[in-house]
């Protein structure tokens, strides 16, 4: 069976970009990372993210059960673990080990959620950030399970929830849109707002896509106490 990565993500399909950069920067700022904290990527994927992390000055470890993604970074200077999430039950490390959890399109491929967030919570460091990037159900419901491998769709309301039934606290859930133009000039969310109902669920052209779908960024912490 062909790999998921080769398929979906692979280059003739997804070619590299320079968004993983922009958006890592963006994210790095907002949530006041730092260099040399230590940052696990699990379902890092191609590895794109967790490289611009590392580039950052953070200590990158990324996680995945694809042979793909191991080769991928086996050229880089990136710790990298195969591991199958939800088989294995556990992730492979011990209590207080990470400064932040970061992953995108990740947990809505996860038919049990809530034990990865228990698991992140465990090896997280006190005061430790999670940060999980998901498509929002209520804007891709169209297009959400043209991905097979799609299992658990989540709100703004799911993720919040499962959050705290996680015991995580300070607990945010924002929209989304990835279009860089956007986080610099907010306004013209307005504009993408205006012009969505008028664009192609399956269109091509990025920014509009983009101007329509939306993602879930749910940041939370585990308690110092």
């Amino acid at each position: 069976m062909a790999d998921y990565l080769k398929v979906v993500y692979g280059e003739g399909v997804r070619p590299h970009t320079d968004y993983p950069s922009k958006l890592v920067k963006h994210l790095f700022d907002s949530f006041n990372m730092e260099a040399g904290m230590k940052i696990l990527e699990p379902g890092c994927g191609r590895g794109e993210f967790l490289k611009e992390f590392k580039n950052l000055g953070m200590k990158a470890v990324g996680l995945d059960m694809s042979e793909e993604s191991r080769e991928l970074l086996s050229k880089e200077d990136v710790k990298f673990i195969l591991s199958n999430v939800e088989a294995d039950d556990r992730l492979p490390f011990p209590d207080d080990s990470f400064d932040v959890i970061y992953n995108k399109s990740f947990m809505e491929h996860l038919e049990r959620p809530d034990v990865f967030l228990k698991e992140a919570q465990r090896i997280l460091k006190p005061g430790g950030l999670i940060l999980c990037l998901i498509p929002d159900w209520e804007s891709n419901y169209i297009t959400y399970y043209d991905d097979f491998t799609h299992k658990t769709p989540f709100t703004k309301t799911s993720l919040e929830d499962i959050y705290k039934m996680c015991d995580f606290e300070g607990i945010e859930v924002i929209k989304f849109r990835q279009l860089p133009i956007v986080w610099k000039y907010p306004y013209l969310n307005y504009f993408c707002a205006a012009i969505s109902p008028l664009i192609p669920v399956r269109t091509k052209n990025n920014f509009l896509r983009w101007s329509r779908e939306l993602m879930l960024v749910g940041s939370a912490y585990k308690p110092k106490d």
